[in-house]
């Protein structure tokens, strides 16, 4: 009987590449219209200080547990738990994972798609002469239709989907190799221009003041949320990504030079919007809201407004750009090992049916806006879902799995690169991974669910 040939794995070429990637996922729409605001409402520099113990805590445990399992299995979220653990039940981790990837970009891809139509509507100067009831109105009465909100929606899937299908090398390490470094340049001139416009102390105070009256057991378990979701955690693009890093690579560095770079970022974007806010005697807010009305009201009152509005919707269509594609590779990975397709196949249809999925999200906003279970519309119950069970759930599993069932002796192995680096830290990282994350991780859980 005749073996099929072993094809070789695709992978990662530089550091470089791997840190604008797995940053690339991490950084996402989240960090430029929610943490922003949240900081500033539960105590500014208080709730930064609580967050940054938060990542060290359940952060740079998980991260590095996913590191972990896919460099060792070398496969994707599913297969590196069948490799690891086989005839277990322990895969199920990478199910979870799985199906909240394909989830998440389904609804995920639908409000990529009003950057790509709001980045238009800067591009023409639609803006200009709008009040905010205007802005809201336009803002309601795009995301209401049936047919623009798919069509950019079908856009940017089909611009993930062409990245992805390049594979790693070729396709997703050369787009964070050249998306990042321009998001952070859009970042750093809006900052410029921010902190430069009269009044601005006001938003910077409000990131940056440390004020513990604010802190309260909400803020704090939004802090706990927040630190453990703007990771791109549990849902399998770390260990997908990870399985595309090299043996040499130190894992351990890598987990906090993504953590550090995605809590700059997250910091840079409350820098490029408050102080804007603020200078302009806006009320701030959080979610589409801001951006997509409080915004544009902002820079048309801005010397030098078409340009800044020109290029913050661009640095919102790259953010989600970075992280939809470390998204879509959980799926496609899949489906190429698991499933035996081809690449092109795989990302091909993988991109079809998410997209598919994403149109009743879409819908949700207008036409079935009505159609609702327990008070949702279809796009509230995939994040739901999403976020509040499989995320956490599968987030405390792969601890667990790292910290219970790998064990010291095989994660030192791997986090040592087998000998050749120093872990001085395992000790507590074991103690975090076994006890720490998975309590606080399941507070996370309980929380979500209403229940705690």
């Amino acid at each position: 009987m005749a073996t099929q040939p072993v094809t070789q794995r695709d992978s990662f070429t530089s550091k470089i590449g791997i840190i604008a990637a797995v940053a690339g996922s991490a950084v996402g729409l989240g960090n430029i219209w929610k943490f922003p605001y949240i900081t500033g409402v539960f105590g500014g520099g208080a709730f930064v200080l609580v967050y940054l113990i938060c990542i060290a805590l359940i952060g740079l445990p998980v991260m590095l547990s996913e590191f972990i399992i896919g460099r060792k299995a070398q496969r994707n979220a599913v297969g590196s738990f069948k490799k690891l653990a086989p005839g277990t039940l322990w895969f199920m981790p990478g199910i979870m994972g799985l199906v909240a990837a394909f989830m998440i970009l389904a609804f995920y891809g639908v409000v990529a798609g009003w950057t790509l139509e709001y980045l238009l509507k800067s591009v023409l100067n639609a803006f200009a002469g709008k009040n905010p009831a205007d802005l809201e109105g336009m803002f309601g009465g795009f995301i209401s239709q049936v047919t623009k909100p798919i069509i950019w929606q079908c856009v940017f899937m089909g611009l993930t989907g062409w990245i992805v299908l390049a594979g790693i090398k070729g396709g997703i390490e050369r787009a964070s190799k050249l998306l990042m470094p321009i998001l952070l340049m859009i970042i750093i001139i809006l900052d410029i221009r921010a902190i430069t416009l009269p009044g601005a102390a006001e938003g910077l105070a409000f990131l940056f003041k440390p004020d513990f009256s604010k802190l309260s057991a909400e803020g704090m378990l939004s802090a706990l949320g927040h630190a453990f979701f703007s990771l791109s955690l549990g849902m399998g693009t770390l260990i997908t990504y990870s399985s595309y890093m090299g043996k040499r690579e130190n894992l351990a560095t890598t987990a906090v030079q993504v953590t550090v770079a995605d809590t700059v970022i997250a910091l840079l974007a409350g820098i490029a919007i408050f102080p804007a806010v603020f200078a302009f005697g806006i009320e701030p807010g959080a979610g589409p809201g801001l951006v997509f009305i409080t915004l544009p009201n902002v820079f048309q009152q801005m010397p030098g407004g078409y340009f800044f509005c020109l290029l913050f919707f661009l640095l919102l269509a790259v953010a989600a750009l970075t992280s939809s594609i470390s998204i879509l590779e959980v799926v496609v990975a899949y489906f190429v090992e698991e499933l035996k397709l081809g690449r092109r196949a795989a990302t091909i249809m993988a991109t079809i049916a998410i997209t598919i999925a994403g149109i009743p999200c879409s819908l949700s906003m207008g036409v079935m806006s009505n159609v609702q279970f327990m008070g949702k519309t279809f796009f509230d119950w995939l994040d739901f879902i999403a976020a509040n069970i499989l995320l956490p759930l599968g987030g405390l599993l792969i601890v667990a799995f790292v910290g219970w069932y790998l064990g010291r002796e095989k994660t030192e192995t791997e986090v040592t690169n087998e000998g050749e680096l120093k872990a001085g830290y395992l000790p507590l990282f074991m103690f975090l991974a076994k006890f720490v994350a998975p309590v606080v991780i399941a507070i996370v859980f309980l929380h979500g669910l209403g229940l705690f």
